[in-house]
């Protein structure tokens, strides 16, 4: 839990440091926001976290690159923290649905 909140204020703060002073941040009703990702750009919810703050931290990729970053306020709008391209995931070895061992015993990914 520490890890994803962690993550989340990482993803964050990056995206908002890396933001002019005078840029504004994109948001509306969540309902909305996802149904242009799920349809319009063919991207699937593919990891949640909670923030420090109570806000839901979602990222939607697609298999094609794209990636898209979210954050929902308890009671607010959702926001788009970020967006872009070349999104390559990875599946953690430590979760046990990910892993499998061989005859001799290594460790393999579960792919």
């Amino acid at each position: 839990m520490l890890r994803s909140m962690t993550l989340a204020a990482v993803a964050a703060f990056a995206m908002t440091a890396a933001m002019p002073a005078n840029a504004q941040m994109v948001c509306g009703e969540r309902a909305e926001i996802v149904k242009a990702l799920e349809s319009g750009h063919e991207e699937q919810k593919t990891a949640t976290a909670l923030s420090g703050n109570g806000g839901l931290v979602e990222l939607y990729t697609a298999s094609g690159g794209s990636w898209t970053l979210l954050m929902t306020l308890p009671g607010g709008p959702t926001c788009l923290l970020g967006s872009g391209e070349e999104w390559e995931g990875w599946r953690s070895l430590t979760d046990p649905k990910n892993r499998r061992a061989t005859a001799d015993g290594e460790v393999v990914d579960h792919t």
